[in-house]
């Protein structure tokens, strides 16, 4: 059934193709566009979730199609970032000085794990009829939020983005994975005595 919040969620999608396009476009405003669609998407994936629950729209497509499009979005933002060479030199006052790569690999790897990790227990548990007991936490809440504002900064970075914006980044992202870590162990943690049981 195509209702709003579906429809939100199939916008959401669609905007991908041009978050590339702008992050890749050669002009010296293209991450800051590429930066306003992210937002924009995350703003939306809040919004047609309000929508489904006050309009009572919630339906069985947009319980599939709203995390994959949420992963689709955080996974592709990721790897834009990661092949970027201005994360690899941080600019300061005192000269240029060399950032080593994973810096912002491990984080950039840890968070599409822990969605693989995730999304498969929840498949496996709606399978045996019990995803009912994995509900979603709080602190994947956070961790949700703490990820979309630093994807959101990182996209806007560019070689000449002061330093001090490109930490703040590093920081929000950092502390996205640490709530990515802890949210998946409270997942796993809930899971495992249906896990044990198998």
């Amino acid at each position: 059934m195509i209702n709003l919040p579906n429809l939100l969620t199939f916008i959401r999608i669609a905007t991908i193709p041009f978050l590339v396009f702008f992050f890749y476009l050669p002009v010296s405003w293209g991450h800051t566009v590429a930066a306003l669609i992210f937002a924009v998407g995350s703003f939306t994936d809040w919004l047609d979730g309000y929508l489904a629950r006050s309009l009572k729209q919630s339906t069985k497509l947009g319980a599939f199609l709203d995390p994959v499009a949420d992963k689709l979005m955080v996974s592709i933002a990721l790897v834009l970032i990661v092949g970027q060479p201005q994360f690899q030199f941080l600019s300061l006052s005192s000269g240029v000085y060399s950032v080593p790569i994973a810096i912002i690999t491990i984080p950039a790897a840890i968070i599409v794990g822990r969605e693989i990790v995730v999304s498969a227990l929840r498949e496996w548990m709606a399978e045996i009829g019990k995803l009912t007991s994995m509900p979603g936490t709080q602190i994947a809440k956070v961790k949700t939020t703490a990820q979309m504002f630093a994807l959101v900064i990182l996209l806007y970075c560019t070689p000449t983005t002061n330093a001090a914006i490109v930490i703040i980044g590093y920081i929000l992202l950092y502390a996205a994975v640490v709530l990515t870590i802890w949210s998946m162990v409270l997942y796993l943690k809930t899971a495992w005595p249906v896990l044990k049981d198998q």
